[in-house]
């Protein structure tokens, strides 16, 4: 069921109408209901992935809870019979953190274990029959891969470690952990909720409130304006031009690589204003996952702007851990000894840096073009991190830090470089990227802005009119709030006139624009294939 399909949207409106005519107490198994629905509709074969690691992470969740509990019970009962000491404080906290870990690891070894092997069996058969003669070649294995795999696994993998480092209390009851896995805004494209923080809504009894409900519409419609009226209409052109790579070479790269920069952040940030917008209509919270990237001034900056829940979770519960690993830590010293200062200081970061963009690359897709977006992604900001000290010598020799046109340098600075790195994932293939990049700079056919070749690309010259006027309002609304640091439906609220008619003017826009009929059509969200 697409977010963008018109099955979807009357299965939204029925869910809010019931779920406010409902008692209070019936809100959260309805929409631990409708997820599963949700989840049926896609496929009924899914609920057996998503059930599984439920269960698993239910009974993993438990288990480790009672091992806590039985350490602090026995230190209670010590101090009461007057046989505790901080020896025995110390070795029953040791034996429960032990058998948590155990319980720790043989759920995160079975719940990541089905998504490699959903996910990732087929690349390693394809990279293994390179080495093999077509008489020896293995064959490819039909595997379902359930919806939005990566995200709910992720989900749940973060709850299980929050429970074992006891940041939360595991779930007792196995339908709400259910409904914390399986909420089904987030199924298809994130964010990657915690526990700790969804919990504290998910399962609230919420009231009808004007101002809660219609500000999450507007965010609604905000997404699928963003979805509809510029993402599914510059995907056209998108596709045309990486689709013959022998006829658009040179300036028509980048033409690509900027249209796709454009139909990727208004998808991505579409489908979440979806989300989060119907999540807010339900009065629940659910975190955020942009803050204006576009806007930032280096590629560091980007990755804590951009898919904001990913990028914590691959620091929280990867690169933090590795940092202060024991092994890391010995290597560490064992460098400063030998190696000096400088990789003393670098070398356990480098690696705990690389194991992380390489873990990114690979949760984004199964094939070479990722795990090389990624390792571009860590080449760029180590380098980066490297150059700082020579940077900061020539912002105080020229003073152009502080200048106005120079952040603004900066900032395109920086689209320019995630928008070249991304290639990779636009034309899904290392070796044609490189050549595609590289005819940037050796083809000057800069022609093709002033003699109508834009224009044959599947879009009219009225779909450019309103590819323009689209990006200007977003532009507007994104200036709006770094300028102000508010939303902007916090000023429209206090003006019914104004919050009710851009709620209006933002429904019709999208209706009477959006990218429909012949030649277009309504494309599942790109981050849906994770």
């Amino acid at each position: 069921m697409l977010f963008v399909s018109y099955e979807f949207i009357a299965f939204t409106i029925i869910l809010f109408v019931l779920y406010y005519l409902l008692p209070g107490k019936w809100q959260w198994p309805l929409l631990l209901l409708a997820s599963y629905v949700f989840y049926w509709i896609a496929n009924p074969y899914y609920l057996i992935y998503i059930g599984t690691t439920t269960v698993t992470a239910f009974v993993a969740g438990v288990l480790m809870d009672k091992a806590q509990d039985r350490a602090d019970l026995s230190i209670a009962a010590a101090k009461k019979d007057g046989t505790y000491t901080s020896d025995f404080k110390k070795a029953a906290k040791a034996r429960a953190k032990a058998t948590k870990w155990k319980i720790l690891l043989i759920s995160m070894l079975f719940n990541l274990g089905i998504l490699a092997v959903t996910k990732y069996t087929n690349f390693v058969i394809n990279n293994i029959n390179n080495f093999l003669s077509e008489a020896n070649a293995l064959k490819a294995v039909d595997i379902l891969v359930p919806m939005g795999i990566s995200f709910y696994t992720f989900q749940t993998v973060g709850y299980l470690i929050d429970t074992y480092r006891g940041t939360c209390k595991a779930e007792k009851n196995i339908f709400r952990l259910a409904l914390f896995v399986s909420f089904f805004p987030q199924l298809v494209q994130g964010p990657i909720s915690r526990y700790g923080d969804l919990s504290k809504t998910l399962y609230e009894v919420h009231k009808f409130t004007e101002k809660t409900f219609t500000s999450g519409l507007i965010r609604i419609f905000w997404g699928y304006f963003k979805k509809v009226v510029i993402a599914d209409r510059i995907i056209t052109a998108v596709t045309a031009l990486i689709g013959d790579t022998e006829t658009y070479t040179g300036a028509y790269v980048f033409v690509a690589m900027m249209f796709y920069a454009f139909e990727l952040y208004c998808d991505f940030t579409g489908g979440i204003d979806i989300t989060i917008g119907i999540a807010q209509c339900l009065g629940i919270t659910v975190a955020e996952n942009f803050n204006l990237p576009y806007f930032s001034k280096n590629i560091k900056e980007y990755w804590n702007r951009w898919h904001i829940t990913m990028g914590s979770w691959f620091t929280d519960y990867i690169f933090y851990p590795l940092s202060v690993d024991k092994n890391m830590l010995k290597l560490s010293k064992w460098s400063r000894e030998h190696l000096g200062k400088f990789w003393g200081k670098r070398l356990t970061v480098y690696i705990s840096a690389f194991l992380v963009w390489l873990a990114t690359g690979v949760w984004h897709g199964a094939a070479w073009n990722f795990v090389v977006w990624g390792l571009m992604n860590f080449v760029v900001i180590m380098i980066s991190q490297e150059l700082m000290p020579l940077y900061e010598k020539f912002h105080k020799k020229f003073g152009w830090k502080e200048k106005a046109w120079y952040g603004v340098f900066e900032i395109c600075r920086t689209v320019f470089l995630m928008s070249l790195i991304r290639m990779f994932d636009c034309y899904r293939d290392v070796p044609m990227t490189f050549k595609m990049v590289g005819t940037m700079f050796t083809k000057y056919n800069l022609n093709i802005f002033t003699d109508g070749s834009l224009l044959n690309l599947g879009l009219s010259g009225s779909d450019y009119i309103v590819l323009a006027a689209g990006l200007v309002i977003i532009l507007a609304v994104s200036i709006y709030k770094y300028r102000s640091k508010k939303d902007i439906r916090e000023v429209l609220f206090d003006r019914p006139w104004l919050w009710y008619g851009a709620m209006a003017l933002l429904l019709v826009i999208t209706l009477v624009f959006g990218a429909y009929g012949h030649g277009y059509d309504a494309t599942q969200f790109i981050y849906n294939q994770f």
